[in-house]
């Protein structure tokens, strides 16, 4: 089997069957950021309320445990939704890659040096930060009616995230 040295969050030689698991584990995430706001127009249901990016984010880098392919949906995921189904707005799929990517960096960067809870909560908050201030730079408001909702929804999939984290 060939092996590639890939610089990922474990520190670890990943084969080129891991990156086919990866580039699936991809397609599947972006499926879903592309279904979620679909499903939640049909069903009438406001699942952005969840923070479904953020859920999906965490699951890539859970599973995925390489930096640049966490950047890599951190971009993509907004993206391709905004332009695929139209939600979120171009504008909020700006502020979108901003916080996935800080989140997606930070994270990366702190877990080499934190334990796994501190580290993942200063991603959440610098991301958080960054997202709402690029939302005041691009569409001149800070909270929506929801930001709470919105928090308590985010600090779950962090506790989520940790429990899976440290079973790994």
């Amino acid at each position: 089997m060939n092996y590639i040295k890939i610089e990922n969050m474990a520190n670890t030689t990943t084969s080129t069957r891991n990156i086919w698991q990866l580039a699936l584990l991809d397609a599947a995430l972006l499926t879903a950021a592309c279904l979620v706001p679909a499903a939640s127009h049909l069903a009438q249901v406001r699942l952005y309320l969840f923070n479904p990016m953020i859920a999906f984010m965490l699951v890539g880098m859970l599973f995925g445990r390489d930096w640049r392919n966490a950047l890599l949906l951190a971009v993509l995921m907004p993206t391709v939704s905004c332009l695929l189904v139209g939600m979120p707005t171009a504008a909020k799929a700006v502020c979108m890659v901003a916080q996935l990517a800080t989140i997606a960096g930070i994270f990366s960067w702190l877990q080499r040096k934190w334990t796994v809870l501190p580290a993942i909560l200063t991603a959440l908050i610098t991301g958080t930060a960054v997202y709402y201030g690029m939302k005041i730079l691009l569409l001149g408001t800070l909270f929506s009616a929801n930001s709470l909702t919105l928090a308590a929804a985010s600090l779950l999939w962090v506790l989520v995230f940790v429990l899976l984290y440290r079973k790994r």
